[in-house]
């Protein structure tokens, strides 16, 4: 049965649907989905469907794919609608302050971490990254800020050591839908006291670019394992052996002191490739070459030629 509550769910990537599918399931169906416009991908470059679109027709949910949430007609649509919230999940548009006011209860956003660390665009690879033994997912009352919005409720999560982006990401996607449904009820009940932010302890996560992937060799080799499995799958750890682009998907460090310069490959067994870091060894386990095939390091080095001495960049 539907609960009493008029909500709108705005949302675009994979890491909204278990939200959406959450709240559904549990009676609050929403009366508008909006999302991003369908964008071209792949070799063919033909228009493909969010995936929050999907499981909203999957739902049968209305669904709308404006430009921007700023067009007066989607604006007059949200009044027309009269909504108790927004719930707001990775959306990637800004609501202005007039947006913002239209929910009679509160415009609700769900954030990957424990704010107010983390606030921005990718919290949960740069906390990975960081070497973070914790985060977390966060609902906060919306305001205009960048995730700065008053702390409804929040659920820790520890980060295992061999967690990367990809598989954090699949867990508090989860976590999240689970937090926004109490989230929702709660304030129903009258049982949730926003708590504001200590703007004092914020820190940010900026949005992955390519070059983040690439490996610093000179760098600890703890501070590596942690860059490869937070840019896993994207954008991808990286280096160059000569001229050829190396993909790193899996490795694992070894605290080890070497003598030899950053980068160098080392003399091991037949089957094993190690690197040398700014304070240790890096044992890669899963590699990817020009050829395009992930593999292990074992049938990589089959193909491709490395000798001890050997330099990365």
């Amino acid at each position: 049965m539907t609960q009493k509550a008029r909500f709108v769910f705005m949302g675009t990537p994979d890491f909204a649907v278990p939200s959406l599918r959450c709240l559904y399931q549990a009676g609050f169906s929403p009366s508008l989905v909006i999302t991003q416009p369908d964008r071209p991908k792949g070799r063919g470059r033909n228009p493909f469907p969010p995936p929050v679109k999907t499981a909203a027709l999957e739902l049968g949910c209305p669904v709308i794919q404006p430009s921007t949430v700023t067009q007066s007609e989607v604006k007059e649509r949200l009044v027309s609608l009269d909504p108790d919230f927004f719930i707001v999940v990775a959306f990637g548009h800004l609501l202005s302050e007039d947006l913002l006011s239209l929910p009679r209860i509160a415009p609700i956003n769900l954030h990957a971490s424990l704010l107010p660390k983390y606030r921005g665009a990718a919290p949960i690879q740069r906390a990975i990254m960081n070497g973070e033994a914790e985060t977390g997912v966060t609902t906060m009352r919306m305001d205009a800020g960048m995730d700065t919005g008053d702390i409804l409720l929040s659920e820790k999560c520890t980060i295992d050591p061999q967690d990367t982006s990809e598989s954090l990401h699949d867990r508090l996607s989860e976590m999240g839908g689970a937090l926004l449904l109490r989230t929702m009820k709660d304030m129903l009940a009258g049982h949730i006291t926003p708590i504001p932010q200590n703007h004092q302890n914020a820190t940010y996560a900026p949005m992955l670019k390519k070059e983040d992937g690439r490996i610093d060799w000179t760098l600890p080799v703890s501070k590596i394992f942690c860059i490869i499995r937070g840019v896993t799958p994207w954008p991808g750890a990286f280096t160059f052996h000569k001229n050829v682009r190396l993909k790193i998907h899996r490795a694992r460090p070894i605290p080890e002191p070497v003598s030899v310069p950053p980068g160098t490959v080392l003399k091991s067994f037949p089957d094993e490739l190690r690197i040398s870091t700014g304070d240790g060894i890096l044992q890669v386990l899963e590699i990817q070459g020009a050829s395009g095939k992930r593999l292990p390091v074992q049938d990589f080095l089959r193909g491709y030629h490395l000798q001890p001495g050997d330099r990365m960049s």
